[in-house]
C-alpha cells in the first residue's frame, strides 16, 4: 500500500485550486482596469460633448448681437427698441420685478430655461438685457464658457476691466458688436457669471 498517493493527490488538488485562485484573482484584476478605462473613455467623452455644447451656446450669442438682441427665449426683443410690454408678452411677468427705475426685472432659470435680468431706459424701452444661463446642466451652456474658449474663438477683446459687485471682484470682458456691446462678466477664468447686452454709448 503506498501511504503517499493521497498525498500526492492532496498536494496537486492545492496546486490546482492556488493556480485557479491566482488566475481568478488575475481576471479580476483585468476587469477592475477595463471597467476603469471605460469609466474613464465615458468621463472624456462627456467632457468633450458639454464643451461643444457650451461652445454652441457661445456662439450663438455672435450675430443675434449685432441686431440688440440674445438667442433663445428673448429673441426679437431688441435694446433701445422693446418695451416692457413686449418683454412680458414674449416670456411673462418677471419672478422679481425690478424694485426701482434702475433696477432689473428678474426672471430665474428653472425647469432647463436660463434666466434673464431686464432693465428699462427712462422711455420705458430695454436699456439693458443679462443672460444668466441655466441651472440644470449648467456646463453645457454658461458654465463651459471659459475665458481661454471666448478668446480662441471670438478673438481679442475690445476692452478687459475690472469691476465690483460687493465683496466680489470680477473681470468684464467686453466685444464690440455694430452698434451694441456684448460683456462677459467672469468670477474667474473658469467661472461665467453672466453676458450683458447694452447699446454702444454715443460718442459725444
Amino acid at each position: 500500500m503506498n501511504v503517499f498517493q493521497p498525498l500526492r493527490k492532496s498536494a496537486r488538488y492545492v496546486t490546482i485550486a492556488a493556480v485557479i485562485a491566482v488566475s481568478t484573482a488575475g481576471m479580476s484584476g483585468i476587469a477592475v482596469q477595463a471597467d476603469a478605462a471605460a469609466a474613464a473613455a465615458v468621463s472624456k467623452s462627456e467632457d468633450a460633448t458639454a464643451k461643444a455644447l457650451a461652445l454652441k451656446t457661445l456662439n450663438s450669442f455672435y450675430k443675434p448681437a449685432l441686431k440688440g438682441q440674445f438667442p433663445g427665449s428673448v429673441e426679437g426683443l431688441t435694446v433701445g427698441v422693446s418695451t416692457r410690454k413686449d418683454v412680458i408678452e414674449k416670456i411673462g411677468e418677471p419672478e422679481e420685478p425690478a424694485k426701482n427705475a434702475g433696477g432689473f426685472d428678474v426672471y430665474h432659470a428653472e425647469m432647463g430655461h436660463p434666466g434673464y435680468a431686464i432693465a428699462y431706459n427712462k422711455s420705458g424701452r430695454i436699456s439693458e438685457i443679462r443672460y444668466f444661463g441655466t441651472n440644470v446642466e449648467r456646463q453645457t451652456n454658461i458654465g463651459g464658457i471659459t475665458l481661454s474658449m471666448l478668446k480662441k474663438h471670438w478673438g481679442a477683446p475690445n476692452a478687459t476691466t475690472t469691476i465690483k459687485n460687493g465683496k466680489l471682484v470680477q473681470k468684464k470682458v467686453v466685444y464690440n458688436r455694430g452698434d451694441y456691446v456684448l460683456s462677459f462678466i467672469f468670477n474667474k477664468d473658469n467661472d461665467l457669471d453672466h453676458i450683458n447686452l447694452t447699446k454702444k454709448p454715443v460718442k459725444k
